[in-house]
């Protein structure tokens, strides 16, 4: 049995390709393409060698980058389910705007190549979808790419968005466009999303879930003592998924993420969670932000906010200050404006890198 899978259907960038072809073609991206073409290329040549695992880099968002072994045959059950979630068949179209250096671009690789999808390759940017006509059944993107493509996003039937959490400003902003959008749970390690949560277009009775996501089939959850979220989902991993994600665990498929167990900042001994605070203050800031703990010699630790850009500091420190929804404590001690934020490769704000600015 071939250790791989291509699709008869599939398609790339308006063409089809023999198991032959489609490696002569992958190998002129390695050598002849764009720098966002040659991963690409790179992946494609790997799926279709007689190897039944491949390496994936993690994208060092939460921690050191390292490089995973993954089965093929996992990357192809999390292709199936996907697809069954999102009612891809045969000859949906598809969009492919993340680089293909992570799990989240590869795995639109390999959805295309299992469920035979038409699949579009443009060059990753922040804002993919400009001067883009075309509509699309399916894509995936990071929120910074989202805010960036709200005018064209009315061509897309189904949108996933993964990397970062999407702020409640950009929620409200997309509530009544046509997408259906859902967020997404996952790392390399689960091979993408093992849970999803729809951010628009609930039905009234939905309305109490919004903030749940729920784990795709054959996916079973619990905690730890530190309550962090364990991922029992064995059609994607051979073993159980330890995480640094604090979690409101509702059922063994249901559960509210609270932010990271690793960015946790310890303020004169109250633990304070930054993504629960980034929440609370993102209506009030249209930008990119982030709050995080620097060192203090009274607190250990204090509460500090990251804005990217400029903005008008002393209203916003006024208003930040009148919001009944944060306690004392959760209010930043300092606000610094940073020209622009580090990323990572992936396109994900890099905290610390940030941090090392101030």
């Amino acid at each position: 049995m071939e250790t791989f899978v291509l699709h008869s259907n599939f398609q790339f960038n308006g063409n089809s390709y023999s198991i032959k072809e489609l490696k002569e073609y992958a190998y002129s991206l390695v050598k002849e393409g764009e720098p966002y073409e040659v991963p690409i290329g790179d992946f494609i040549l790997d799926w279709l060698s007689a190897s039944t695992t491949l390496i994936v880099n993690t994208s060092g968002s939460t921690g050191a980058p390292k490089a995973i072994l993954i089965k093929k045959e996992h990357m192809i059950n999390s292709a199936l389910a996907t697809g069954s979630f999102f009612g891809l068949e045969s000859g949906s179209t598809a969009l492919l705007c993340l680089p293909a250096d992570f799990i989240a671009g590869k795995m639109m690789l390999v959805r295309a190549m299992v469920l035979g999808l038409r699949l579009t390759c443009v060059n990753p940017t922040s804002n993919p979808l400009e001067g883009i006509q075309v509509s699309y059944d399916f894509a995936a993107m990071v929120p910074l790419q989202l805010r960036n493509s709200i005018k064209y996003i009315g061509g897309i039937h189904s949108l996933i968005v993964g990397g970062a959490p999407i702020s409640e400003d950009l929620k409200s902003q997309v509530s009544q466009i046509r997408t259906k959008i859902f967020e997404t749970y996952g790392m390399t390690e689960t091979i993408t999303h093992i849970a999803v949560k729809q951010v628009n277009h609930f039905e009234h009775a939905e309305k109490e879930q919004e903030n749940l996501f729920k784990a795709v089939p054959n996916v079973i959850l619990s905690i730890d003592s530190r309550e962090c979220l364990i991922i029992d989902a064995p059609k994607v991993s051979d073993s159980l998924v330890l995480t640094n994600d604090i979690v409101d665990l509702v059922s063994n498929t249901q559960f509210k993420w609270l932010g990271r167990f690793d960015t946790v900042i310890n303020s004169g001994g109250i633990k304070l969670i930054p993504e629960q605070i980034e929440a609370l203050l993102s209506h009030l800031i249209s930008q990119r932000f982030f709050v995080a703990g620097v060192p203090d010699k009274m607190l250990g630790q204090k509460l500090v906010l990251l804005i990217e850009g400029e903005l008008a500091l002393t209203n916003l420190q006024e208003q930040i200050a009148s919001l009944t929804t944060l306690s004392k404590y959760q209010i930043p001690k300092n606000i610094f404006l940073v020209p622009k934020f580090l990323d990572t490769k992936n396109g994900k704000i890099d905290r610390f890198k940030t941090i090392s600015i101030i």
